[in-house]
């Protein structure tokens, strides 16, 4: 059954998310309700409000927590396993030493965030601010000041990297839908990607972390169990630890690509062996075993099994929060509410990158994920593209761009990405909005209009 059936009015659909979304925001911050209660309980209540048939009401909401985790869970646990390992074996520290030494204590923010640009080339937004949290940690307990001066201008880089630059899926999805060719996205997404992550993530970060004091959180301040009296690793183990989900990932995005183009076949044996391997999860988890026989001669097999048990216990409210507000923006998408925003831009008459912006940034406010507003706001223009004579394939990029933008706005509470950098960096959800949230907005802004202007002008 369709919910559009019983509540065709986006009107009243808008009215009910945004009367959703206050009512979470009012349960967390006014009334001080646990945020993993308060999604779930908002959930239901808006799974009724848009008539989804009662019998589907559970199924929807395990469908979207059960995806979530999926998707979050493995990942966040092996993740946090790398980055505990690192963390009470001197790794980090060396890096964070190395990086700082290369750039200069003043630029350290600017070193980690480029930093994040080169790991976020192959490597999805999740697992790249996973495993650089013990570094930004390191530098932000080394220099002080509000942990947000480092974070952000590494969690902007694997945003902006994720949305706009090939072999990631969602741009790759998007091109391959709207006949764009992905060598010369690369290109245009890379050079778009600068500019936007500089201005929209490092220089945001160097404001807002001097507006927020944003402590470290109280996790890595304390049971790291770090033994002084051993020799921490090389500058070079530690970077190998690092580059090698960077690799093994780049297996998967990158014949995921050269399929696209029609370079392989998919259904070739070596390739899906392949591309098993660069699943983020295989991926991670064959890095962590990695790290954990490296240091194997350094630390005992009982301190390492300790350090991995303790790297699992502080993510759990993560990875519950992150899976509740995956459930919620599955209520949003079952309800209809982005195919009805979507519909309704679509017959405006407006330039083609313009609806494509809009479009995309209506279904992500509506439904919270990225990829999805992504890949479905460019199955909707697809057909206005292709019946839109004069699109150069610089127009097709930019048009791939402007989308991209779109689904990177706003990123608020149905958004499982948001939950993640709220609980991973401990602020509390006023704060992520006024920070996350606004970041993700200027990046997908400025993409848009550095989009539009590449598509005046060429």
């Amino acid at each position: 059954m369709n919910p559009l059936a019983s509540t065709p009015d986006a009107t009243v659909l808008l009215l009910t998310a945004t009367a959703a979304v206050a009512l979470l925001l009012l349960l967390i911050m006014r009334f001080r309700v646990h945020a993993f209660l308060a999604l779930v309980l908002v959930s239901i209540v808006t799974a009724l409000a848009t008539h989804i048939p009662f019998d589907q009401v559970v199924p929807t909401l395990l469908s979207g927590f059960g995806n979530t985790l999926a998707a979050v869970a493995l990942l966040v646990g092996l993740g946090a396993m790398i980055g505990r390992l690192l963390e009470v074996t001197g790794g980090a520290q060396v890096l964070a030493d190395t990086l700082i030494g290369t750039f200069g204590e003043k630029r350290a923010p600017l070193a980690l965030g480029i930093a994040a640009l080169l790991f976020g080339f192959p490597i999805f937004f999740d697992a790249g601010l996973v495993v650089m949290l013990p570094i930004i940690f390191s530098v932000a307990k080394r220099f002080g000041g509000s942990t947000l001066l480092y974070a952000l201008p590494v969690a902007g880089a694997f945003a902006a990297m994720h949305a706009l630059v090939p072999p990631h899926p969602g741009p790759v999805a998007a091109a391959d839908l709207l006949g764009a060719n992905i060598g010369l996205l690369v290109i245009i997404g890379a050079l778009i990607a600068l500019p936007t992550w500089y201005v929209g993530s490092y220089l945001f970060g160097q404001w807002a972390g001097k507006r927020f004091d944003l402590k470290l959180p109280a996790t890595f301040l304390t049971d790291t169990e770090r033994d002084s009296s051993v020799t921490p690793p090389s500058f070079p183990l530690v970077l190998a630890i690092l580059l090698l989900p960077l690799l093994l990932i780049f297996l998967d995005t990158g014949l995921n690509t050269l399929t696209v183009m029609g370079y392989v076949e998919a259904g070739d044996r070596w390739v899906q062996l392949l591309r098993m391997i660069g699943k983020t999860p295989v991926a991670l988890l064959i890095t962590t075993f990695f790290a954990l026989l490296v240091f194997s001669g350094r630390y005992t097999p009982r301190h390492l099994e300790k350090v991995c048990e303790g790297a699992l216990g502080p993510i759990c409210s993560i990875v519950l929060v992150t899976g509740a507000g995956g459930m919620f923006g599955s209520v949003l998408r079952a309800s209809g509410i982005g195919d009805a925003l979507s519909s309704l831009l679509a017959d405006t008459g407006l330039p083609v990158i313009v609806a494509a912006f809009l479009i995309s940034a209506a279904l992500r406010v509506a439904q919270g994920s990225a990829t999805v507003a992504l890949t479905t706001a460019a199955a909707l223009m697809a057909p206005t593209v292709a019946a839109t004579p004069g699109l150069s394939q610089y127009d097709l990029c930019f048009i791939v761009v402007a989308i991209a933008g779109g689904a990177t706005v706003l990123s608020h509470v149905n958004d499982s990405g948001f939950w993640l950098v709220s609980r991973f960096l401990q602020m509390d959800e006023k704060t992520t909005l006024k920070t996350w949230t606004v970041m993700e907005t200027l990046l997908g802004g400025i993409a848009f209009l550095l989009a539009l202007i590449g598509s005046l002008l060429l």
